[in-house]
């Protein structure tokens, strides 16, 4: 009895799982069958605009002929590889390239200048000029040939003229012009040299034919140079240099020119006296002869002056000592 109790029961269960199933299976079909609600959209018409995608180009292809009949020849394609690259990128490979070559142009040894090869040069050693220009070991891209000659120009008086020109790879050429001295002048136990100019410079070494002129009073100076800017000064006017090279030729050889701001150019003469000739270069000859005609009148007569002027020809003059006359002028030169 048992038995037919647990039966009953196993087929009760069985039964409402198969309900149950059925009963979803019906819930299911339901669902699926119901209606969708409609959905209306308010938008008529759509404005995103899809750009039409481009069709990838095919690679470039290129026939190469050399020649021969396209029957002999097959057609090649050569494909070239295609680089996109940024603008970015392509600045910064220049900026890197451009770095790397400055720095090479500046330190590289071959673009080093040894030293300046100097021409023209005569009393100024090439060692000197170097010293002041400063190029040796320097690199060629930054020599200034200007600056190089304004720089030598102001160290050197005597420096008439300066070209400097560099040149690739490492060359550098100094072409200079000294002046010449012609005047030693000789002043408060100082001095200098002079030149046709009156411009005054430091003596270098030794010069042959020079004037010496020994100065009692300070020259009148010249006037600058407007147009070179780098030009000394006069150290003397140009009339006095002329007067000088003038008196020059009648100085006995035992005397020494001298010059005196009041009396003008002159020397001592061994005879005993003092001769003055003035500045003036228009009638320096005309001066000297007069001078000479009336030296030999007084040497003639056994009379010596103290001091004898014949910076105006017309009236010359001649001072005895103090314990005789104290001036005497001359008739037509006598």
């Amino acid at each position: 009895m048992s038995e037919k109790r647990e039966t009953s029961r196993s087929e009760i269960a069985r039964q409402r799982r198969a309900d149950r199933a059925r009963n979803e299976i019906q819930q299911t079909g339901r669902r699926a069958s119901k209606p969708v609600m409609p959905v209306t959209s308010r938008v008529t018409q759509s404005y995103v605009v899809t750009k039409p995608r481009r069709a990838a180009q095919k690679n470039r292809r290129f026939t190469s002929a050399i020649g021969v009949p396209d029957g002999l020849l097959s057609r090649g394609s050569l494909r070239l590889p295609r680089v996109q690259a940024g603008w970015r990128l392509t600045s910064s490979l220049v900026a890197v390239s451009l770095a790397v070559l400055i720095y090479l142009v500046l330190t590289l040894p071959f673009f080093h200048v040894p030293a300046a090869t100097v021409l023209g040069n005569d009393r100024i050693s090439g060692e000197d000029i170097n010293a002041v220009l400063g190029v040796t070991g320097q690199s060629i891209f930054t020599i200034k040939p200007e600056d190089l000659a304004v720089r030598l120009r102001m160290n050197y008086p005597d420096l008439a003229s300066v070209e400097v020109k560099a040149y690739l790879p490492n060359h550098v050429y100094v072409t200079v012009s000294e002046r010449q001295p012609l005047i030693l002048w000789q002043q408060d136990d100082a001095y200098t040299w002079v030149d046709s100019m009156g411009v005054a410079f430091h003596p270098r070494g030794s010069a042959d034919g020079l004037v010496s002129v020994i100065g009692l009073s300070i020259p009148p100076s010249g006037a600058a140079v407007m147009s070179d800017p780098l030009v000394p000064p006069a150290f003397m006017q140009k009339e006095l240099v002329d007067a000088i090279l003038a008196l020059a030729p009648a100085v006995p050889a035992d005397s020494t020119m001298i010059y005196d701001s009041s009396d003008g150019l002159g020397w001592k003469d061994s005879r005993g006296w003092t001769v003055f000739f003035g500045t003036g270069t228009d009638t320096m000859a005309l001066k000297i002869q007069v001078y000479q005609t009336l030296a030999n009148s007084l040497v003639e007569r056994g009379t010596i002056p103290q001091f004898i002027s014949v910076q105006y020809p017309e009236a010359p003059f001649y001072r005895m000592n103090d314990d005789q006359s104290s001036e005497t002028r001359t008739d037509d030169g006598q």
